[in-house]
């Protein structure tokens, strides 16, 4: 039996690890040269990957318009393809990608952008309606965003999708779109072991949200792989919001907070990432990783979680321990 949750006051049931489909958009890059995708991708492997995760239980897709300028979205529209009744797809809007050049072309928050990338969404994925519609502008004003409240409404109405949220990792944005979208079922924020969101959490807990976890490995640090980075990775030239690696390599200061917890995650025979991941089963029943997968092999590991459950009281409040001078606000 597969380890479910809810996602918030939409009552529609996930499995309990999602799947983060990011990784398997291939390239993205920016003006600058900025890469914001993964690097190159097999996409044989990324749907063989998808129908491992679907057979071990997985039924929560996350991906983004904008994941290899849609490249992601056509992928796992082909992967589902006869199987998408046994899937729950969560997608994103609001940055601006062009599909044939893979260039990112900054953001739109308008509620036309809204409507018209989601006819685009549903195209590339096959789909008549997708299940979670979300917000990806982490730092949009709180007055725009409620501007697109009524829209989204109308469609959750036509039927275009059945719930909505935003990607944000601010409190006080999450709360705004809460209250005033009756619909507004989930908040996905930035969560791992070495970076907990209490207060997004608690809002979570206030208005009945889902917490969708990106992030839940610390873009693969929490993986113990040392695989080499390249150019067209994120990684390889990380950003400034992306401080777990620096010059393609685990920043110094987060190796050695890992090297802390390595002890505590992997107490019970678990591999480092489902020590992760069980960390984050254990913080809070409304939690819902979604570890990028793209090898069938890394969706063994992963998604082995399911059957693992919660990391032990006992290891939880070790981690914990380790970790105080991270949690205070």
């Amino acid at each position: 039996m597969t380890m479910t949750r809810t996602l918030g006051r939409s009552g529609i049931e996930v499995s309990a690890i999602g799947m983060g489909c990011w990784a398997i958009g291939g390239p993205l890059w920016g003006d600058d040269g900025q890469p914001f995708g993964w690097g190159e991708v097999d996409d044989d492997e990324s749907i063989r990957t998808i129908h491992r995760a679907l057979d071990l239980g997985v039924t929560l897709f996350d991906t983004a318009s904008n994941y290899g300028a849609g490249h992601s979205e056509r992928i796992l529209g082909r992967a589902l393809a006869g199987r998408r009744d046994s899937a729950v797809i969560a997608t994103k809007f609001g940055n601006v990608s062009d599909e044939a050049t893979r260039r990112a072309l900054g953001t739109d928050a308008s509620p036309a952008f809204a409507v018209r990338s989601l006819e685009d969404s549903l195209r590339r994925l096959g789909t008549d309606h997708v299940d979670l519609y979300q917000l990806h502008i982490n730092d949009l004003p709180v007055p725009a965003a409620l501007e697109l409240v009524g829209t989204l409404e109308d469609l959750v109405d036509q039927g275009k999708i059945r719930a909505y949220g935003w990607s944000t990792d601010n409190p006080a944005s999450a709360e705004a779109f809460a209250v005033a979208g009756a619909r507004c079922v989930a908040i996905q924020h930035d969560e791992s072991v070495l970076s907990d969101n209490a207060a997004v959490l608690a809002v979570c807990d206030r208005y009945d949200l889902a917490s969708l976890n990106r992030g839940p490995l610390a873009m693969g640090l929490l993986t113990g792989s040392t695989r080499a980075l390249g150019a067209d990775d994120v990684r390889g030239r990380a950003p400034e919001w992306l401080h777990w690696f620096t010059d393609g390599k685990p920043t110094p200061r987060w190796a050695a907070r890992v090297d802390e917890v390595r002890a505590a995650l992997t107490a019970d025979g678990r591999t480092l990432a489902q020590g992760a991941l069980g960390w984050l089963l254990a913080r809070s029943p409304r939690t819902v990783p979604i570890p990028g997968l793209r090898t069938v092999a890394q969706a063994d590991e992963n998604l082995a979680t399911l059957a693992r459950g919660p990391l032990s009281p006992d290891a939880y409040a070790e981690v914990e321990r380790l970790l105080a001078d991270l949690r205070k606000p």
